[in-house]
């Protein structure tokens, strides 16, 4: 309520003190024109010499710049150490380093590199990069994040607005729940503040340092070369060795685990010996076929 009341007048003594300028400036301009009558057409030139000569203010796009590079090298381990002295002169930064020794599906000696660059140093960077080896592949993605940037600082300030309104209001509050009531408002505008703000650095960042993807690739592929004597006879030996370790623990374990069921075990056999004497007593084709073959 307060405040309502209060911007009308404020406004009313901000126009009457621009009119009042306004008021003091016209004389004072009528009498340099009348003394000096030539000086009027010469100001209106110039004025609007100034109007015409002057350029559109144009905002320079925010983009975000991301560029990929893949390289064929002779020695992937000098070419890592070319970049990184190539990234100190560029005052870069190195964020990611893989490398993948050779491998019977992929016998070529591989590393990507990730490495952030100012963004007006892309283009000479991405040129150093390329005299290290043969360019296979080449290219800049661009995304342009102005109007977010642009929306993130608009509400940013319309925020830090509201915070301070917040702030006076709750200077001037008297009760206890309404002093709780504004200071938690206050909390969750300068929670939302701290969030947009952080967002906005890091838009800010990004589109400061472009990001560079490095790969590289050995030209000639890397074959190991073939042990000596002694070597294999020594892994034979080992591998050998290794087995029998294998074969006997896996017996010992068989062992352990007949032991463990040697109760059921006897059990079984028990039933089945028995089951076969039962049936070998008192099957009749196998009491009959002595008597039958004594009599013939």
């Amino acid at each position: 309520m307060y405040a309502s009341t209060k911007l009308p007048h404020t406004s009313a003594l901000f126009i009457s003190a621009l009119l009042g300028a306004a008021n003091k400036a016209a004389p004072q301009i009528a009498a340099n024109d009348a003394l000096n009558p030539a000086s009027a057409p010469a100001r209106e030139n110039s004025v609007s010499q100034k109007a015409e000569a002057a350029p559109i203010a144009r905002s320079r796009p925010q983009l975000i710049k991301k560029a990929a590079i893949s390289l064929t090298v002779n020695s992937v381990d000098r070419t890592i150490d070319a970049v990184s002295q190539i990234i100190n002169q560029q005052q870069g930064d190195l964020i990611g380093l893989k490398q993948q020794q050779p491998k019977n599906d992929n016998p070529r000696y591989t590393a990507t590199i990730q490495l952030r660059i100012p963004e007006n140093l892309l283009e000479s960077t991405l040129e150093q990069l390329a005299k290290l080896g043969t360019v296979e592949s080449r290219n800049i993605t661009a995304e342009d994040v102005g109007d977010r940037l642009v929306d993130f600082q608009a509400r940013l300030t319309n925020l830090q607005k509201t915070e301070a309104n917040l702030q006076k209001i709750m200077d001037r509050a008297g009760s206890v729940r309404d002093v709780l009531s504004v200071a938690q408002e206050l909390s969750n505008v300068r929670q939302t503040i701290e969030q947009i703000d952080a967002q906005l650095k890091s838009l800010q960042n990004q589109v400061a340092y472009s990001t560079i993807t490095l790969n590289l690739e050995a030209a000639v592929s890397s074959t190991s070369p073939q042990p000596a004597f002694g070597l294999q006879v020594q892994e034979t030996w080992n591998n050998s060795t290794h087995s029998l370790s294998a074969f006997s623990v896996g017996l010992l374990k068989l062992s352990i685990w007949l032991i463990v069921y040697s109760p059921y075990l006897l059990i079984f056999t028990a039933l089945i010996y028995g089951f076969t004497r039962w049936r070998r007593t008192h099957s009749p084709r196998l009491t009959q076929t002595p008597e039958s073959t004594s009599s013939e």
